[in-house]
């Protein structure tokens, strides 16, 4: 049996882990930490750190970029596994995030999703074939989403660029910019509204066609899933910064 504390146990996709962990018997809720207890859980919810008295074999971290340090420096110090799909990091704090993966196994993601990491290996395969098109990433998310883009966006991005040699610049706001378009950039939109749980298209544009490529989740539960996926494969990995990439397998 695997214990696992859920950070951000609260929020919505904390308790759609909750709820998913129902689907893997050999994952055992040990407890939960939030900042708020909403009164209903059945299991041993902490808003202090240095309370926390059950066994942790395992933490999945939902949760915002300053709560995720918080409860890395318990995985740290305790020496736990941690798998962290919070998004909205700076390029410091994944820095930082880098240099905790020493002490300790992480298995970071921007997205938890099977098909968007698949999606990121045809972007690989697609980007030097289509590499004279405009590329454009729409992202569309819920009103409560607080990062923009969203870190999935990010990382189609990413992919992108990495397989052109990182060649291509990012740009996330035209309203000041009062030129035109840069040929070697990946440009970004966000939409927020609604309760949508997420959409990413990515976009070449050529003179006379379009390419696209679009995802969409209906639910949550796809990103729980993954997550949970991500606890039973990172349990006895050694030190070191673990993705997606480690754990889907292209056949």
């Amino acid at each position: 049996m695997i214990n696992v504390l859920v950070n951000g146990c609260n929020g919505r996709m904390g308790q759609e882990v909750i709820k998913q962990m129902e689907q893997y018997p050999e994952l055992f809720l040990s407890c939960g930490f939030d900042k708020f207890d909403n009164g209903l859980n059945t299991f041993h919810v902490y808003n202090n750190i240095q309370d926390i008295k059950d066994d942790v074999d395992v933490i999945v971290d939902f949760s915002v970029p300053v709560a995720t340090f918080n409860i890395l420096e318990f995985a740290r110090k305790e020496k736990i596994p941690i798998v962290i799909a919070t998004t909205g990091f700076s390029d410091e704090e994944l820095n930082k995030i880098k240099e905790y993966s020493k002490e300790i196994p992480i298995f970071k993601s921007s997205n938890m999703s099977y098909d968007i990491n698949l999606m990121c290996k045809l972007l690989e395969f697609l980007s030097p074939l289509l590499k004279d098109s405009d590329i454009e990433i729409t992202e569309t998310h819920h009103n409560r989403k607080i990062d923009a883009p969203s870190g999935t966006a990010l990382l189609l991005a990413d992919s992108i660029n990495k397989s052109l040699d990182n060649k291509l610049h990012y740009n996330f706001n035209r309203f000041e910019s009062k030129s035109k378009r840069d040929k070697n950039e990946i440009g970004f939109s966000s939409i927020r509204g609604g309760n949508i749980v997420g959409e990413h298209t990515v976009q070449f544009f050529s003179e006379n066609e379009t390419f696209e490529i679009k995802h969409t989740s209906y639910s949550r539960s796809v990103f729980a899933d993954g997550a949970l996926k991500a606890c039973k494969f990172i349990i006895d990995k050694p030190n070191g910064l673990y993705s997606m990439n480690d754990l889907i397998e292209i056949k």
